[in-house]
């Protein structure tokens, strides 16, 4: 049948007079991915990781970073950052790094999990649960701080950051 036009604010109001247009549902979801946008923005600032031309966008639970920076390291910083905010379910990295190096793992808390037993888990020595925090942070303040659904980054020993 192909595209049939419609007059767009006429029709039957399936759900009372107060129906908002699909223009209006459209811009609010618009102006609301601004203001989340915005916010993931001040959030990888907050934290003091180095983006140049730093750009966040966010569109209905997927958050797409831009820029560009020195290290693997920080660029997977800010995607921790965004990543593990409420409502963001996949991050589009696309930050270019300037010095290419190994790229950590991310991993996801479980229930019952601490950064010594994740250490033991990733590198068979959970006394190095110090490098995890360190590479972590500023997102992890206290190293016995971390929950369930929290995504880390595990780097691994040789490059450690």
């Amino acid at each position: 049948m192909g595209l049939i036009d419609f007059i767009k604010n006429a029709g039957e109001k399936l759900f009372g007079t107060d129906e908002p247009s699909a223009e209006e549902i459209a811009s609010k979801r618009e102006a609301e991915n601004s203001r989340i946008s915005d916010s993931l923005l001040k959030a990888v600032r907050m934290n003091g990781i180095p983006i140049k031309d730093l750009e966040v966008r966010y569109n209905g639970g997927i958050a797409t970073i831009k820029g560009q920076t020195e290290s693997q390291s920080d660029a997977e910083k800010a995607v921790l950052v965004i990543g593990n905010v409420k409502g963001v379910g996949r991050v589009d990295d696309q930050i270019k790094v300037l010095t290419p190096e190994p790229q950590a793992v991310f991993y996801t808390v479980k229930s019952g999990d601490s950064l010594s037993k994740i250490a033991k888990t990733q590198y068979g020595d959970a006394m190095k649960y110090p490098v995890i925090f360190e590479a972590n942070k500023p997102m992890l303040k206290d190293p016995d701080k971390i929950y369930p659904g929290q995504v880390l980054r595990i780097p691994p020993l040789n490059g450690a950051s």
